[in-house]
This record gives structure tokens, C-alpha cells and sequence, in this order.
């Protein structure tokens, strides 16, 4: 390497990052011992900031846009180094690129469990996942308070501490909330707005804005959503045919996707046993339908006619009478056996005696009492 390579190389006339990544928030620009010349060149992209620092002191921060480095563009920095009059010869001093482009779908989830109480179904342990964006909005602080002197800074070297204080205060609104488990999922945004508002101040104690927080799913463990699948399966069977159409089409869906694993075999048995579950309901309902079943009421059939008849009294026709009438004149005597009497169906007169209806009212009457005995002689 040649002499002038060489100081061209130590003299450096344009600092500049590229960055290539997607996940870098701070950059120090590499250059060992490199010296910065007077008159440099230093380039800030776009969503970029760049800091000085001099021997372990921040100094002088640049926005995007191209800076020629000279003592009244530094004015901190001619501080520190005691430049009053202006300076000529090379000098040495870190310079840290930050991306203060915004960084998103960051993930955070809550690793273990946690417990709330629920109205409905006691104490219920649920888990909770979703995503959320930042975005570095005060260069300073964050070199100051998180990244220090890393010569590289990625996102994954500060997101387990994101990810605590994130999931801490989702906790904390999941119990301020005092919402029921099944209304979780129709307020995910009020939970996420929630949470955004909180860590913000959190967030900007690093120099960092959460620019997004979003609730994506908050689960139940395995063995309670099954419960609560049975549950729902069970309330179904008020209408049979409703769950019976559903586990059919499930049957057939399980078949059409695994044709050679015996489903059709599989969906007839699903089936037969969907029919058995259905009769047997049936039966169970059929004593209480009876029970509950209001009793038809029975029509009685019609009276029997009541017989009638005329009497014939000294050749006087009378009536007609009744039964009850006819059995108080046996009893006074106003009809005897021999007295005629007629009904509508009968051919003639005839004697009471010989029609049958009125023959046994006199059966009733009592015999004449005997005779006295002879007196004695």
C-alpha cells in the first residue's frame, strides 16, 4: 500500500450507513483508529439519526440530510475539544448511526399461565399472544439508558425486556377490566388501546415509542376449551337435528380428507351412533311429553230416552207419565195391573200388567194382609 493510500485511508472524507437489515436500531460507524477529517462529509439517510460522541461523552446529533463537518456545524463537539478559533487538522470521535424507522410485528406472548377469576366459570388460567411495533423517537436517551457503547444494537438484545413490561401490563388490564371470559375476544381493542396508553410512558423512559400494541388471541388450556366445546355440544342437543347435521358434515370433511384412513367407515359409525343418541333423547322426552300432555276430555254419549206412558182411566186418556210417576200411582193405587197403558212404539193399548217396563213397578207393592183369624168358639 502506498503512502498516499494510506493517509487517504486514515483521513476519512464521507461517513455513511447502509443498512441492510431489519432488525439493527443502532450502528457504530466502524473506524478503528481511523481520523475524521475537517471538511468531512456525513450522510443521514432518511428514518436515520446520527450521534457524536467524544471519549465516552454525547455530543453533537445530526436529522437526515448531508452535513459537512466543520466547527460551527459542531458546536458541542468544538467544546469538548476546546476549539475556539476553529480546527484544521483530523479528528477522533465515535459517531452512532440509530434507525428511527418504525420496527413492527414484534411479537410478545405470555410464557407460562395466568390466572384470573371469572363469574362464570371460577378461577380459569388462560395465556395471551399479539404483536406490537416501536420506533426509536429520542436518539439520545437510548444510547444514554439502553444500547450504551454496542457497537451493533439489534431488536432482539431489548425485546425480552419489552416483552415483560408488556406482558405486566396486560395483566394488569385483563383484572381492571373486570370483563367475563367469554367477552374477551369482542374487546380485543379496547384491551389493546388500553395497554398502548400505559406503556407508553414505560416505553418512553428508553427513548422509545409504541407506536401499535395489538391483542391478537388470549387462549384457554387445552383441557377447560374442551370442556367448554362439550358444553356448547351438549346445549346443541335441544335441537337434535341441528347437531346432528353438524357432526355429519364434520364426518364427511374428515373423510374427504383422509380418504385412506378408513373415514367413510369411520363417518357411518359417527352416524349410527348420532341415531342412537336421538332415540334414545326421544325416549327420554316421551314420559315427560305424556306427563305434561293435557287430557283430551270425552264427550258422554247421549241420555237414554225416558219412557213415557199414557194411562187410561175409565175410558180418560192421561199423560203421558214418567217412571216415577207412574210407581207413585201404583202406590196409591190409581194404577193397576189391569189399567191400560200405551208408549209411542207400541201397537195397542194393554194392561200394565203385561208390558214388561211397567209390570215390575207392581212387584214393589206390598201382598193385602191376610184375613183376621175366626174368632174361638
Amino acid at each position: 500500500m502506498g503512502i498516499w493510500d494510506k493517509l487517504r485511508n486514515e483521513l476519512i472524507d464521507i461517513i455513511e450507513w447502509l443498512d441492510s437489515s431489519n432488525d439493527t436500531i443502532v450502528y457504530r460507524y466502524e473506524r478503528e483508529d481511523n481520523e475524521i477529517k475537517n471538511g468531512a462529509k456525513l450522510i443521514v439517510r432518511e428514518s436515520q439519526a446520527a450521534v457524536f460522541v467524544n471519549e465516552g461523552q454525547l455530543a453533537d446529533v445530526f436529522p437526515p440530510g448531508t452535513h459537512e463537518l466543520k466547527t460551527e456545524n459542531l458546536p458541542i463537539l468544538s467544546k469538548l475539544k476546546g476549539w475556539k478559533y476553529g480546527f484544521s487538522s483530523p479528528f477522533k470521535a465515535e459517531v452512532y448511526f440509530l434507525s428511527t424507522k418504525r420496527f413492527t410485528n414484534q411479537k410478545w406472548g405470555t410464557p407460562n399461565v395466568f390466572y384470573i377469576r371469572d363469574a362464570d366459570f371460577g378461577r380459569v388460567s388462560i395465556r395471551a399472544f399479539g404483536t406490537y411495533s416501536i420506533k426509536v423517537n429520542d436518539p439520545v436517551k437510548f444510547l444514554r439508558e439502553v444500547s450504551g457503547t454496542d457497537g451493533e444494537f439489534t431488536t432482539d438484545e431489548i425485546s425480552d425486556e419489552l416483552r415483560s413490561m408488556i406482558i405486566t401490563r396486560f395483566i394488569d388490564a385483563i383484572g381492571e377490566s373486570g370483563l367475563a371470559l367469554l367477552d374477551f375476544a369482542q374487546n380485543y381493542k379496547d384491551l389493546s388501546d388500553f395497554c398502548q396508553k400505559k406503556l407508553g410512558t414505560e416505553f418512553g423512559e428508553y427513548g422509545l415509542e409504541i407506536s401499535k400494541f395489538l391483542v391478537s388471541s388470549i387462549s384457554l388450556p387445552p383441557e377447560l376449551q374442551a370442556k367448554l366445546d362439550e358444553g356448547t355440544g351438549m346445549n346443541m342437543l335441544g335441537d337434535m337435528n341441528k347437531y346432528s347435521q353438524m357432526k355429519s358434515a364434520d364426518a364427511m370433511e374428515n373423510a374427504a380428507k383422509n380418504p385412506a384412513s378408513g373415514g367413510g367407515m369411520e363417518g357411518m359409525m359417527g352416524m349410527a351412533m348420532m341415531n342412537q343418541m336421538m332415540q334414545n333423547q326421544q325416549n327420554q322426552n316421551q314420559p315427560q311429553q305424556q306427563q305434561y300432555q293435557q287430557p283430551q276430555q270425552q264427550t258422554p254419549p247421549p241420555m237414554p230416552p225416558q219412557l213415557k206412558f199414557f194411562v187410561s182411566t175409565n175410558g180418560q186418556q192421561s199423560g203421558p207419565f214418567d217412571m216415577n210417576t207412574l210407581q207413585q200411582m201404583v202406590m196409591q193405587k190409581q194404577l193397576t195391573k189391569e189399567t191400560l197403558v200405551w208408549r209411542e212404539g207400541m201397537a195397542s193399548w194393554l194392561a200394565a200388567g203385561q208390558v214388561t217396563e211397567v209390570s215390575g213397578l207392581f212387584g214393589a207393592v206390598p201382598p193385602p194382609p191376610p184375613p183376621p183369624p175366626p174368632p174361638p168358639a
